[in-house]
């Protein structure tokens, strides 16, 4: 099965008008630069999923932790090093990345990428360790480039539980485009307006949509909106089976509806391993 988009619920508006980052932009913002701004969100968040998968992936993670008490080493903190770290946070690991682009550095410490950043591997692991030993994710960038930081990992015997280039999805060139089995959906979501009071409503509905066991699907609902940082804000995106996906679907239909949803929302939903969710 393709691409299909799920006809939007109601008239929305044209970027740069509301305040939902899902299809307006900020104030002042002309459409071109909020369709831009919007892009690179949902490739983003697409990229954190795929990351995420290939995490969850990686080890035995159980429901209550996830991957609580693994470290990622995420390599350079480059477009896939981004995308890494957000995800092990979803995913509940600690992680390390290094570079030493000062630009990048402060990029990523603004947008929650990073939690702190460290001028050495001596800091890093003072703040790793405390994290790692109660099993809490942490993400710490070191300010110098990576193979200097990896050669003094080698000189200390510093061994992560998870590395990038191990990851199903994550190359060194970048996030792999990757869509999924033939028997899942992926589904985006957003609304035109007050993303703070009805993106949780939204959320809610799309867990209880989800079977029991779909608990790696449950820790990203519950756990990527915290992470996924202001860039996002706007914007859910879940990988799920497909019975879930048209349930979430006509749910939404029917409280839009019944006048339980008074705001514009916006669905669509990719089916089996297409590439790529715009309409």
């Amino acid at each position: 099965m393709g691409s299909s988009c799920i006809p939007r619920l109601q008239k929305r508006d044209r970027p740069g008008e509301g305040d939902g980052p899902g299809s307006p932009g900020f104030k002042g913002e002309s459409a071109l630069a909020a369709e831009a701004r919007w892009s690179a969100a949902v490739e983003f968040v697409e990229h954190v999923e795929r990351a995420y998968a290939g995490l969850m992936a990686m080890a035995a993670a159980n429901r209550e932790t996830g991957l609580g008490g693994k470290l990622l080493y995420a390599g350079e903190l480059d477009a896939a090093g981004r995308a890494l770290m957000v995800a092990a946070h979803i995913a509940g690991a600690a992680s390390l990345a290094a570079t030493a682009e000062g630009a990048e550095q402060k990029q990523a410490v603004r947008d929650g990428v990073s939690d702190f950043l460290v001028n050495s591997l001596d800091e890093a692991l003072r703040i790793l360790k405390n994290q790692l030993r109660k099993r809490e994710t942490v993400a710490v960038c070191v300010g110098f480039a990576p193979e200097a930081v990896e050669r003094e990992m080698r000189e200390r015997g510093v061994e992560p539980d998870l590395v990038r280039e191990e990851i199903d999805g994550v190359g060194g060139e970048g996030i792999a485009e990757s869509g999924g089995d033939s028997g899942s959906a992926l589904v985006m979501w957003s609304v035109a307006a007050a993303p703070a009071q009805w993106l949780p409503k939204l959320d809610a509905l799309a867990m209880e949509c989800l079977p029991e066991d779909a608990w790696r699907e449950r820790r990203w609902l519950r756990m990527a909106p915290r992470y996924l940082g202001r860039l996002t804000q706007g914007l859910r995106l879940l990988r799920c089976d497909e019975a879930s996906a048209d349930r979430f679907v006509q749910r939404v239909r029917e409280q839009a509806a019944n006048g339980e949803i008074r705001v514009a929302v916006d669905v669509k939903v990719r089916n089996g391993p297409d590439k790529g969710i715009a309409c």
